[in-house]
């Protein structure tokens, strides 16, 4: 690709320079600016490309199951969405199909016992989510959806409570609201923090199998006989496997992916509570219109992260790469928005209209156009090969903490041949039948409403 014009709609590779997001204001000193070796290894098992939470846990399994494993970052370690993003784990119930709501389930629990069994200083606390409704449309779906979570699959029922009473919304700082939706399976981290973790350990516990390579663009794939070679900035290595895992970015190494994953850019402030404020008991999100925002606390310096409102600026987003910069329509949103949704202050204390902001960033999310992220052997007809020894896990469509680290997990199980140590949505199979089925959609998701309406015909 070096050289060479990007389609419309596809990707480019990260920016050298980014926005500072809140996550990154403390960088690891093993990880910053880290080469295990001066020079890149001719060969290796596996190249993992893409070192955010898919790539640390990814190549975590390969590692552990014999494979030496070459991760290569454009940037800084983990400088891509995870280390962009809003500091929420926090799986779908009522607005998934089943059997996905149960796989985020899954792996929120997964996150959470291996963050509690490796002591991880990455401030995972269990919190509980909110999740303000404020469209009586919306409502309507949300009630009937919940019925037949009840009637069908009392498993999840039990895992989201519809609160309606003046009482209740008051209790979960959402007084204007007209009802609200609480998961107590919903938890805030320092997302930078847990895959700094991963990525030290690896160097730490197997320096013969493991080795990282930061500020290293990957500019193309070549397939070679029965290897892979990777072009890269510095040179090129020789791969059995290529796992690409850059998610918004992907289209740039797999152009026959534009338009089936598009990079969004989405944009988060960090909020100075108004005076007065009592601190939040859970993380928050909402819809409105085709906005979606999410907000958590912080515990220690008490920044609330608000992100979301991205259809604030023209285009909203779509198809930028570009986390270099911020949309000024966008952050005038973010600091105007919150007084209207959540209860900041003590009740009888008005809210501000609005906040100052000590942060403001962005970072590039990676929207699949059927809603689902790709996981897999990259079929042919998007530039995979008859040994199918290239993959992919890519595709979150902004939702990727509940589910990017199995699907990492999966695809390593998969690149070893072995059998899935738990169920893979069918929905996520990169294939080529999947491709015939997609090839045709355009657009990267739709209002909230409808999603959920979509929901209610399946």
């Amino acid at each position: 690709m070096t050289g060479s014009k990007l389609k419309e709609g596809q990707s480019g590779l990260p920016t050298p320079k980014s926005t500072h997001s809140y996550w990154h204001q403390d960088p690891s000193a093993i990880l910053l600016g880290h080469r295990t070796t001066e020079q890149l290894p001719p060969t290796t098992d596996v190249v993992v490309v893409g070192s955010g939470i898919t790539g640390a846990f990814a190549a975590r399994e390969l590692v552990k199951g014999g494979k030496s494993v070459l991760l290569l970052e454009a940037r800084e370690a983990c400088w891509g969405a995870t280390g962009r993003n809003g500091g929420h784990c926090q799986p779908s119930v009522y607005s998934a199909k089943p059997n996905i709501a149960r796989f985020e389930q899954g792996t929120y629990s997964f996150i959470r016992d291996f963050v509690a069994q490796n002591k991880i200083p990455c401030d995972w606390h269990t919190v509980g989510g909110v999740h303000g409704i404020f469209d009586e449309d919306v409502l309507g779906v949300v009630e009937k959806l919940m019925e037949r979570l009840k009637k069908n699959h009392p498993d999840l029922a039990e895992k989201a409570i519809l609160v309606k009473d003046e009482e209740g919304l008051k209790t979960l700082r959402v007084p204007q609201a007209y009802a609200a939706v609480y998961q107590p399976n919903a938890a805030k981290l320092w997302p930078y923090k847990l895959v700094a973790w991963i990525l030290e350990d690896l160097l730490t516990e197997h320096p013969d199998a493991f080795n990282l390579q930061t500020n290293t663009p990957v500019e193309h794939l070549q397939h070679s006989e029965d290897r892979w070679i990777v072009h890269t900035s510095r040179g090129q290595v020789a791969a059995t496997d290529v796992l690409v895992a850059s998610n918004g970015y992907t289209s740039y190494l797999l152009p026959k992916m534009t338009g089936i994953i598009t990079p969004i850019r989405a944009q988060i402030v960090g909020l100075t509570p108004p005076t007065g404020d009592v601190p939040l008991e859970h993380t928050h999100v909402w819809a409105k219109g085709r906005n979606e925002d999410y907000l958590i606390q912080r515990d220690d310096d008490r920044v609330l992260i608000l992100g979301g409102e991205r259809f604030a600026a023209t285009g909203a987003e779509v198809g930028v790469w570009d986390d270099g910069g911020v949309n000024e329509d966008v952050g005038r949103r973010l600091r105007s928005e919150l007084g209207r949704r959540v209860k900041l202050r003590a009740p009888g204390h008005g809210e501000r209209d609005t906040l100052d902001a000590q942060y403001e960033w962005t970072g590039i999310m990676g929207y699949s156009n059927d809603g689902y992220p790709w996981v897999g052997r990259v079929p042919v007809r998007l530039g995979g090969v008859g040994d199918g020894h290239l993959w992919i896990s890519a595709g979150y469509n902004g939702h990727g903490m509940p589910s990017a680290a199995r699907c990492g997990v999966g695809v390593a199980e998969m690149i070893l041949g072995r059998d899935m140590s738990f169920d893979m949505p069918a929905e996520y199979e990169a294939s080529d039948e999947r491709v015939g089925r997609v090839e045709e959609l355009n657009g990267c998701g739709v209002a909230f409403v409808d999603e959920l309406r979509a929901l209610l015909d399946d």
